[in-house]
């Protein structure tokens, strides 16, 4: 086939061309032994076409071999990448988010009087509050009175209490949110930085529990004193009916007078 003059020459082949006519100049430099063959004569003939195609697969060996290692140095590199996404997190705040949560739900297993427990609260309320309340004697209803103002009292400091150890609690929130946002600022992997984001969750819902048990304790706090106003309501109720209860009523009678 015909090469158009305009179309460039493959460069592999131009470079060997351009090699083997520098081989033709300097016959002194080392050539591939198949570029000679015994001809007639026993006398060594050189092949030029031969010592071409010879370099001509020389280079695309060297070509192939290069592209060999190109691909094994990106595989070695893929598994230093996939060695450091399966990297553990080497800080974790396991250890001082159950801690606060262990010490918030001390201080609500701590509660006086009335505890948060179903049972107790129910069998309280049909015993010692509303209606309830009034159906003793003067001196019974005293000291019930006396004992839901202690349990009110008691409420409220276990509210305060409650709430203090929320708010010691967020100092080491602090810290260990600080911990681990520079642990994820400087994850080497997505091993690292799924775990850090998952302490960081972790973190959140500590704070979160710990505001239900503040409010959880303030409502119960608030609750126990409506309960105490509703009882004492009732007890007002039932010493006035006493005190307003004449009996038989007035019943008219024989009046006797000095001098009858």
């Amino acid at each position: 086939m015909t090469r158009n003059p305009d179309q460039p020459a493959h460069p592999l082949k131009l470079a060997a061309a351009l090699m083997v006519g520098t081989l033709a100049l300097t016959p002194t430099l080392p050539t591939p032994a198949q570029a000679f063959f015994f001809g007639g004569g026993g006398r060594i003939v050189y092949d030029p076409q031969n010592h071409a195609e010879n370099i001509l697969s020389s280079a695309l060996a060297l070509e192939q071999i290069n592209n060999q290692i190109a691909q094994i140095q990106n595989q070695a590199q893929m598994l230093m990448n996939d060695a450091l996404n399966l990297a553990n997190l080497p800080h974790s705040s396991l250890a001082q988010l159950q801690e606060a949560i262990g010490e918030t739900q001390r201080l609500l297993a701590d509660a006086q009087s009335l505890a948060f427990d179903v049972a107790n609260i129910e069998q309280a309320f049909t015993q010692d509050y509303g209606t309830a309340a009034a159906h003793d004697d003067f001196d019974e209803m005293i000291a019930g009175a006396r004992e839901r103002w202690e349990t009110s009292i008691a409420g409220f400091e276990d509210a305060l209490r409650v709430q203090a150890g929320v708010v010691g609690n967020i100092e080491g929130a602090r810290t260990q949110m600080d911990a681990l946002i520079r642990e994820s600022q400087g994850a080497v992997g997505a091993l690292q930085v799924a775990q850090a984001g998952n302490q960081l969750l972790a973190l959140q819902s500590t704070q979160i529990a710990d505001l239900t048990a503040a409010i959880a304790a303030q409502n119960r706090a608030e609750a126990l004193e409506a309960a105490r106003v509703a009882s004492a309501e009732a007890q007002g109720r039932a010493n006035l009916a006493r005190f307003l209860d004449y009996g038989g009523g007035y019943s008219p009678g024989t009046v006797r007078f000095f001098g009858d």
